[in-house]
């Protein structure tokens, strides 16, 4: 003799699907840890007293005026406003930092889209030969 192990229809050894999830382990696992936390964070911090000194930070000095460099379409190079040559862009760029450091300066290069691509590696060659690494090239964002 067999008992019938679930309810109405389908033969003696049809089970019913439970389709129910069970969160009450899922609850007792999230108060436990909760109890945990609260117990450990008053653990965590300093409990010994001291005197701190102060902290004052020198003032940072403005970051320099950034350099701009721009190629006209007919090969005409100008640092800022004035006009200098290939050959003199390495002195006048000296002169326009100062004293800092050409592997510190970020130049930008403002090139007119008519601009041949000789007179632009030209510039860029005499960037490199004297110590100016960091370029960055400045286009016009469309994007509205």
């Amino acid at each position: 003799m067999a008992a019938k192990l679930s309810g109405g229809g389908g033969g003696k050894y049809h089970v019913e699907q439970n389709a129910d999830i069970n969160v009450t382990p899922f609850v007792d696992i999230m108060l436990v840890l909760l109890i945990i936390f609260m117990v450990a964070a008053p653990l965590a911090t300093v409990s010994v007293e001291v005197t701190l000194p102060r902290a004052v930070a020198p003032p940072q000095e403005n970051p320099p005026k950034p350099v701009f460099i721009s190629i006209q379409s007919d090969g005409d190079v100008f640092i800022g406003d004035g006009r200098t040559s290939v050959e003199g862009l390495g002195d006048d760029l000296r002169r326009l930092i100062g004293g800092r450091n050409p592997d510190d300066e970020r130049i930008f290069i403002r090139a007119d889209q008519q601009t041949r691509y000789g007179d632009f590696m030209q510039v860029m060659n005499a960037l490199q030969d004297n110590g100016f690494y960091s370029v960055a090239l400045v286009g016009e964002d469309t994007a509205q």
